[in-house]
């Protein structure tokens, strides 16, 4: 399924959206997104990522090794995600969402896009690491199906540590259903 026909059926999903309404809309993130993300970046990362990094991500991402999507209401920009092609597996790079959208399904529709990404490209697994004080980010990922399957210690900053959480066998029907069904949820 394309982001074409995830986006029409999500907007055929909403028929009490008044036509006015500003819609969340998930596209590709291009380098003139950068300066946008970058105002996400560093509001929820101790040690951000740098504009030089998300130039070379977007090259990698013409080259078929990454996918980057940013999601956006209006002009504005609320979140955005990434993929990192490695053997068999995608591994989630990057999900973040702008504060003032948090708890509105932001990272939920940018996860939905990455993993029905990583299931039509063939991937047999995705993987992430996460904060382990981000209770909320490892409840989303349960939802899709990752399970803890490690620790890194020291991981962000040098000082806390992160869970890595996998989620195996992608290519399953189990999988997609469960993706369907967490469309099927939205409002």
């Amino acid at each position: 399924m394309s982001i074409l026909d995830r986006l029409l059926g999500r907007q055929a999903n909403r028929i009490d959206r008044h036509d006015d309404e500003p819609r969340l809309v998930i596209s590709q993130m291009q380098r003139r997104h950068i300066r946008n993300v970058m105002t996400i970046e560093e509001q929820v990362y101790p040690r951000p990522w740098t504009p030089k990094v998300f130039e070379e991500e977007i090259a990698m991402m013409n080259q078929k090794h990454r996918f980057y999507l940013v999601a956006h209401v209006g002009n504005e920009i609320v979140g955005y995600g990434g993929l990192l092609f490695a053997g068999s597996d995608a591994h989630i790079t990057n999900l973040a969402v702008d504060p003032t959208w948090h708890h509105r399904g932001v990272a939920t529709e940018l996860l939905l896009e990455l993993a029905w990404e990583a299931r039509n490209r063939k991937f047999s697994a995705l993987t992430l690491e996460v904060r382990h004080s981000n209770m909320a980010a490892q409840d989303l990922y349960r939802r899709f199906g990752f399970a803890p399957a490690g620790v890194r210690k020291k991981y962000y900053e040098n000082t806390d540590d992160a869970i890595v959480m996998w989620c195996s066998n992608i290519q399953s029907d189990e999988f997609a259903e469960r993706l369907r069904e967490i469309e099927g949820t939205r409002s």
